[in-house]
């Protein structure tokens, strides 16, 4: 009998604990629904700068603050008082078509500790709080048990991070792109030698090389293809204009966009994953304008991924906290309270800035030091729910985030 392997065998049977501990994997977690509307969740971990991302020049205080971040000469003006970031420049489109928006100074109920850990999961879990008794599964999940005969996507199971949000009870679908392929010479010495005498296994262990040999030269391949687009892209995307294309842009963060479009192209009606690299305590101009980037990427992706169904698709971004309202001595800022939440999609009424704008006057700040924070980002995510898919309120206030008060709905989408 012939001991054929193919390419998925390999990766599971013989780099499977090698890949499950890769630091470099990150997950996408989806699930199925009986919906045609969409919904998109993207954790951005490391507390975004919302007051950078989306700039309230219009506050008198706010260059005081901020004297080396404000720069309201390199924006793009939204309505008046608040500005573009340059790096979301490429979406700008998106805003001018009323596919864009922002909501400004939200928070979960996590006040004062401002741990990245705490704050995380307090937002994917979408409770007050993580004391003990609390829900510690998360409020996507929590939101498809209340739909029955929900059926999951296949599930893909590579890498250690397990995103709350969507951990639970109801069945959801596990997929990590690029998981790093790589056999060291010790790894493939001892592959030899264990299967040299064995007639079954030596032609399966050749093959698995072979495999690992050309996933190798197609890695170097795709990175070269990438960099020569990614140098056609630098000359045809200008400020404020998006590709006809996504083709162009690479990275992790568009592998998990391009795969989330695919999906939500078929049965699956909510995507989330992450996208990290917002916590800016210095030198905040670059390391914050290449997060933006990889953002506008994402979104970029997520449209063009998603064709027609990006009219009845809504996302929305959210992060852990915000940061401090000064920035400190190293031309960054620090973790903070009330911050930003972008949304995008067709689905929603945007070209807009909402939220009630608390002032940057020193006695207006949170504990004198942060964006004081006027609406639970819950309440948000919750009123998609309700417009998307139909929800009641009370399942949202009572099943979905225990405890939450939706307040007045705030007309997010179309």
């Amino acid at each position: 009998m012939r001991n054929t392997l193919n390419r998925r065998g390999f990766l599971t049977g013989v780099l499977g604990c090698s890949v499950a501990a890769s630091p470099f994997v990150t997950p996408i977690a989806l699930a199925s629904a009986p919906w045609d509307n969409r919904l998109v969740v993207i954790i951005l971990r490391g507390a975004m700068d919302g007051l950078d991302a989306v700039q309230p020049y219009g506050d008198p205080a706010y260059a005081a603050l901020r004297p080396t971040l404000a720069r309201p000469e390199g924006m793009a003006d939204l309505d008046g008082f608040y500005g573009l970031h340059p790096a979301l420049a490429p979406v700008l489109p998106l805003w001018q078509k009323g596919e864009l928006g922002f909501v400004q100074a939200v928070s979960t109920p996590y006040r004062d500790r401002r741990s990245h850990f705490d704050g995380q999961d307090i937002l994917e879990a979408g409770t007050p709080g993580l004391d003990a008794g609390g829900a510690r599964d998360g409020w996507l999940n929590r939101m498809l048990q209340a739909v029955p005969g929900v059926v999951a996507e296949t599930a893909y199971a590579i890498g250690r991070e397990q995103m709350l949000i969507l951990t639970g009870a109801a069945p959801a679908a596990r997929w990590s792109p690029d998981a790093r392929l790589r056999l060291s010479p010790q790894a493939r010495l001892l592959l030899e030698r264990v299967h040299a005498d064995d007639p079954l296994f030596h032609a399966a262990s050749d093959q698995a090389l072979a495999i690992v040999d050309g996933l190798a030269a197609e890695a170097v391949q795709d990175r070269a293809g990438q960099d020569r687009a990614g140098q056609v892209m630098a000359g045809q995307v200008m400020a404020g204009q998006v590709m006809a294309g996504a083709g162009g842009l690479r990275g992790d963060h568009v592998r998990l966009a391009q795969f989330a479009a695919g999906r939500l192209r078929g049965e699956t009606r909510i995507a989330s994953f992450s996208i990290g690299g917002w916590d800016t305590h210095g030198n905040q101009a670059n390391f914050l304008g290449r997060a933006l980037g990889r953002l506008s990427d994402t979104i970029i992706t997520l449209r063009e991924g998603l064709a027609q169904d990006w009219d009845r698709t809504a996302v929305i971004c959210l992060t852990e906290f915000g940061r401090t309202a000064r920035e400190n001595g190293t031309r960054g800022t620090d973790h903070g309270t009330g911050g930003a939440v972008l949304l995008a999609g067709g689905a929603l009424r945007g070209g807009r800035v909402l939220g009630d704008w608390p002032g940057l006057d020193e006695s207006d700040l949170y504990a004198g030091r942060d964006l004081m924070p006027t609406r639970d980002v819950r309440a948000h995510a919750g009123w998609l729910m309700r417009g998307l898919f139909g929800f009641d309120r009370a399942v949202i206030e009572g099943a979905v985030f225990p405890g939450l008060d939706l307040g007045a709905d705030p007309g997010l989408l179309l």
